[in-house]
Formats: structure tokens, sequence, C-alpha cells
């Protein structure tokens, strides 16, 4: 069975624009994401997904793999999903490209999750445990069963917890944070074009409800990992400092 990994890479982003390309030590933050998906033992394939000519080239010219898409694109999802009848695997991950610090580790056990599941969806999952991540938007919160199938997804702290003042809740609710990396069975991207409209997708801004909205089930994997996305300028230096740290 193929595994393979895309990359979708938006060169225009909304609120960081051109931070694929954004530097960290030296080379573009992209490089560092695709290079720590090649160091994954589970992974036999690399393609970036990207609707600029300048990324395809640049990707191209350190030896990676990278295919144009629509610039209509409007999630990394729908990017993925757009190149799917051009990639041979049964099973394809779909990694953000603004995780420089990515863990290999996490896409292998990703992947040893969905062997075994063999759900529509696997992600990752980490308890929240610091009081201001939970009540930050920009940190994606999840509701699970106890199988670890996600209930929903939130930019709010869910659940709420009745009876307690908010700075209470940690310590007596127990909260998930949600890393932005989604493994797919294939015939469930191959579905995607026929999915209607969500309005839930469309109010959290969360494309993974596109799919539970549909119908399909997303299961997720517990990790130790604390992702460190680069949304903003305040992100990307705190990764550099991170990089700078390990020199």
């Amino acid at each position: 069975m193929r595994i393979c990994a895309v990359i979708p890479a938006r060169l225009d982003s909304t609120r960081l624009p051109r931070k694929v390309m954004a530097d960290i030590n030296g080379w573009p933050m992209l490089w560092h994401v695709w290079r720590r998906v090649k160091q994954s033992q589970m992974i036999e394939k690399v393609v970036v997904a990207t609707d600029a000519e300048e990324v395809l080239q640049l990707v191209k010219g350190w030896g990676g793999e990278a295919q144009l898409t629509s610039s209509s694109c409007h999630s990394g999802s729908e990017r993925v999903a757009s190149l799917v009848r051009d990639i041979d695997a049964e099973f394809i991950i779909n990694v953000q490209a603004d995780e420089p610090l990515l863990d290999p580790l996490l896409l292998d056990d990703l992947v040893r999750s969905w062997l075994t599941l063999r759900c529509d969806i696997v992600t990752p999952v980490y308890q929240i445990l610091d009081p201001n991540e939970l009540f930050n938007s920009s940190v994606v919160k999840v509701a699970r069963s106890h199988r670890g199938r996600a209930l929903y997804f939130s930019r709010q702290p869910i659940p709420f917890v009745r009876d307690f003042p908010p700075d209470r809740w940690l310590e007596v609710g127990q909260f998930w944070g949600h890393v932005g990396v989604y493994g797919y069975r294939r015939d469930v991207l191959e579905s995607y074009p026929s999915f209607p409209p969500s309005l839930l997708e469309q109010s959290e801004k969360l494309e993974q409800l596109r799919f539970m909205e549909a119908g399909y089930e997303i299961y997720t994997v517990e990790t130790t990992y604390h992702p460190i996305a680069v949304d903003t300028w305040e992100d990307l230096e705190r990764v550099r400092g991170v990089f700078s740290q390990e020199d």
C-alpha cells in the first residue's frame, strides 16, 4: 500500500502573505516542512501542491516534487482533493505548509493508527493545559468520544463547563487541541467535490467540518507534539527563535 503526503502551499495567504517563502535559517519555511515530512519512515511520496509557478520552480530546484493547482481552491483539503486522481496512494496525508517544526514521528504514528482503524480520516490531538490556549480562537479545540472519534471541532472551548468559572475549567474538565494534519482514505478525497456547502465550515472557518457535515468520521490520535503554526509575524519570529536555539 502506497502512502503519500501532500503539502498545500498557497503563496498569497491571507494573514501573512508569502509566508511559505519566509526565510528561516537561510531556507524558506516550506523547505523546512518538506524536509521534516521526508524524514518520516512510513511516507513513500511527498508532493507540494501550489497555486504559484514561483513555488513550483523553487521546490523542483531543491529536488522536490510539486504540482500546480487552481488558485480558486479555498482550503488545503480542496487543494489536495484536486490532485487525488494523479496520486497513486491509498492513504493521503495533508500536511500544513506553516508547521516548520513538525515532528516526523507524529506522521508515522498517524499512519500506524490508520492502518489499524482504516477509518475515513485520522488527525492528531494534544491535551490543552494552558488557559491561554483554551481561550485562544487560533487554537482549534476538539470534543471526542471515548473511542477517540471526533464529535466536533471549534475555535471556542468545548465542552462548556457549567457551574464553574472559566478560569477553573482546566481543573475540572479535559480539553483537546487539534494539530492541523489530516490523513484521508483515498475514496474520501475522491468524494470531496460532491460534498454540499458546509455552514459549519463557513461559520468556524475549519475545513474538517465539511467532511463531518457530509457524514464522514474523523478519528483522533493523541500526541505530545505541541504545534507552533506560523499565522502571524509574531509566530514567525517565535519559530525563528526556536531554530536559532537549535544551532
